[in-house]
């Protein structure tokens, strides 16, 4: 895939580090070994761990990570140049890289004379002492150094002579890679690849990006980089990082290979890229963007009829890469804006015989489906409330029970107690009526979820390895007040396979038992 004229990029993860400053965003112990071994897996050959020196926390992942056996992965510790007038062996921070033991240490050092002055207080000259002397005294003792030339670009446009004299410097100590940042984040795609091959032509050696998101231009700006000559490409999974984010791996990865042809991983791996995407959003208990370029969830999905008809003849009209090769797959949706097309591949994606639908059912299926949408309802994510709404437009639905009625209580006993929630259901199947009830500390809808169950659980046993894991309220027009409409969606799952259902209704415990009502039925359907 790749030309031999142009090195493949070499990729260095920031996650645990610039990624974990990030808002919101933390990792335990056990979940940073998790990441190391899950980019191990997948290829990445250098991680960055930490600050050395700055908290107790990165410094025990140095030692922990110590003890494991990776195939490829080098760990680096991160910090900081010696401090002014300080000697470099006497530096505690200089001492904690050395402290932590790992085959690579990352040091930044200002190239931008404004930060020299303002932030560190002191002279050009001694700056670039900082960052020679600090490089060299690592380089001797046996550590690869790679060195992130901080604010790098803002320095350059200020002054491109000092910028690269700092290069030179670091260059000359000993650093195998020289990254240059885009600390802001305010540096435009045509800036840095100007800037990059002006600094490769002038410097030479292996030069690395380090890109902020603040304009949004990340990615591009990384791309941008590699094309003008830049190899090591530093970047976090799903685009953590401080203010708004670092360069996004999971879409420099897939773009560099996919669209340059600069392979780095091996396909196979590439093809475990939502994956790995999921598996660190999962450890730091983040929601996952659906939106997500290659690895969200709605990233080759096609909602228009038009779009969908064009992707069942060659899904290449519509997809930019097969989403199989980043590990994703087709979503059809159903909306208002569904035509045909997108009712005949999400019956076929079912294993509902589309082939033997008519044009007349298909017709039937498509008026169903917008009326209820006019109503609020929403199909993308309850597959299992389509494969109902289906069934009845044909006529061949046919209930497991009938519900007679349901009565749901909520009771506070007291400032300081929980409320408790009870639920009273009555249902018939065929000619026996069943009356139960379910208590809850978790609010009504689990209350009326455990009723609904135990009342089924004597004519449908299968339905006790039910549990719903996701429960999603919208208000649909916040304009009324307490009597808007609200859609509730519901996942389910029996353990083995994943489902969606969703109801509505100004009732909010209604739009709940509509939910869970096709949820049940949906798992008594599928057997």
């Amino acid at each position: 895939m790749n030309d031999n004229r142009t090195p493949p990029p070499v990729f260095y993860d920031a996650t645990l580090r610039d990624g974990a400053q990030a808002l919101g965003i933390t990792f335990s112990p056990a979940g940073k070994l998790r990441l190391a071994h899950l980019l191990d897996d997948f290829g990445i050959p250098y991680l960055e761990g930490g600050f050395a020196g700055s908290n107790e926390r990165d410094m025990q992942f140095f030692r922990d990570v110590a003890k494991e056996r990776f195939s490829q992965i080098r760990i680096a510790a991160f910090g900081t140049t010696r401090r002014a007038g300080t000697r470099v062996e006497e530096d505690e921070f200089v001492q904690a890289l050395l402290r932590a033991e790992t085959p690579v240490a990352t040091v930044f050092g200002k190239c931008w004379k404004f930060h020299v002055r303002e932030v560190l207080r002191t002279s050009l000259a001694e700056n670039l002492d900082m960052v020679g002397e600090t490089v060299a005294f690592l380089k001797e003792r046996g550590r690869e150094v790679v060195f992130d030339a901080e604010h790098f670009f803002d320095g350059f446009k200020d002054d491109p002579a000092y910028a690269l004299s700092v290069l030179r410097r670091a260059r000359e100590a000993g650093a195998s890679a020289l990254a240059l940042c885009d600390t802001n984040g305010g540096s435009l795609p045509h800036e840095v690849s100007a800037t990059v091959s002006a600094v490769r032509e002038a410097v030479g050696g292996t030069l690395g990006i380090h890109a902020h998101n603040d304009s949004g231009l990340a990615v591009a700006n990384s791309i941008e980089a590699f094309r003008a000559g830049a190899r090591m490409v530093q970047g976090c999974v799903n685009g953590y990082g401080e203010r708004a984010g670092n360069a996004n791996l999971t879409t420099i990865v897939p773009a560099l290979q996919l669209k340059l042809g600069a392979a780095a991983v091996a396909p196979e791996k590439l093809a475990t890229l939502r994956t790995l995407s999921l598996a660190v959003d999962d450890l730091a208990n983040q929601r996952p963007d659906a939106r997500a370029p290659y690895v969200g969830e709605a990233a080759f999905s096609h909602k228009a009829g038009t779009h969908v008809s064009g992707v069942r003849r060659n899904p290449a009209t519509f997809e930019h890469v097969p989403p199989e090769s980043v590990g994703n797959e087709r979503h059809v949706v159903l909306s208002e804006l569904s035509g045909a097309s997108n009712v005949l591949y999400r019956l076929k994606q079912a294993g509902s015989g589309a082939a033997d639908v008519s044009k007349e059912d298909v017709k039937k299926i498509v008026a169903e489906l917008k009326a209820r949408e006019a109503e609020g309802y929403t199909f993308e994510s309850a597959d299992a409330s389509f494969r109902i709404l289906v069934r009845k437009a044909l006529a061949e639905h046919k209930p497991f029970f009938e519900l007679e009625g349901f009565r749901v209580i909520v009771e506070k006993r007291g400032g300081r107690e929980p409320c408790l929630s009870e639920a009273t259901v009555k249902i018939r199947v065929g000619d026996h009526a069943e009356i139960t009830a379910g208590e809850s500390v978790n609010g009504p809808v689990d209350a009326l979820d455990k009723a609904l169950r135990k009342a089924l659980s004597a004519f449908y046993p299968e339905i006790a390895k039910i549990v719903l894991t996701d429960f999603r309220v919208r208000i649909l027009d916040p304009n009324e007040a307490t009597g808007a409409t609200t859609r509730v969606l519901i996942e389910s799952t029996d353990g083995a396979k994943r489902w969606g259902t969703v109801g509505v209704s100004p009732n909010i415990i209604e739009a709940a038992w509509q939910a869970l009502l096709d949820s049940v039925e949906y798992k008594l359907l599928e057997g």
